[in-house]
């Protein structure tokens, strides 16, 4: 088994996060594990992007030059990645802020992650509703490893950070079915 994952959104939307904490929910499982985040002129509003790569086996590389899995989450960043997907690879898509063509020949789950967030009172956790969206279609990594993850990095005694991180990620995860 191998997942080749790239996530992409703009500067402040927690892609980097994102990636780290699924990469650390896939080592708790005790699965091979690259995080290869894009630093650069990523800032706030500008494009930012990570690689990270899940496997049973050792990993020759972090970087992915073909994709099994896309998490996008807004327009610029589709447009730009969309390339780098397999053919009838996975794109998980925020819909509230990214829009494709629904005659593409890829499994696309597309769902308003920001409107999700917003809807539990923090916009910053669109990101955690594409975690859960991702955890339940692809089935690679357990959600209550992610939430082991997030209480050994959250603040301490932070509990509102816990709670609307993991309720976003049960509403992305109820998101693919039905």
């Amino acid at each position: 088994m191998i997942e080749r994952i790239i996530i992409a959104g703009s500067g402040g939307q927690g892609v980097m996060l994102l990636g780290k904490v699924m990469a650390q929910a896939a080592m708790v499982e005790g699965k091979q594990v690259t995080w290869f985040p894009a630093y650069g002129p990523e800032v706030r509003g500008g494009t930012s992007h990570c690689m990270v790569t899940i496997s049973d086996q050792e990993i020759g590389s972090p970087y992915i030059t073909e994709a099994d899995t896309l998490i996008i989450l807004n327009q610029p960043s589709l447009e730009k990645f969309k390339g780098k997907l397999k053919r009838k690879g996975t794109l998980i898509l925020n819909s509230s802020l990214a829009k494709i063509d629904p005659y593409t020949k890829m499994q696309v789950f597309s769902f308003p992650f920001t409107d999700i967030a917003m809807q539990i009172g923090n916009i910053k956790v669109a990101n955690m509703a594409a975690l859960g969206c991702f955890a339940s279609a692809k089935k690679i990594i357990k959600v209550k490893n992610i939430l082991k993850v997030f209480k050994s990095i959250a603040p301490a005694g932070n509990l509102e950070i816990l709670r609307v991180n993991q309720q976003a990620l049960e509403e992305g995860q109820k998101l693919n079915h039905g």
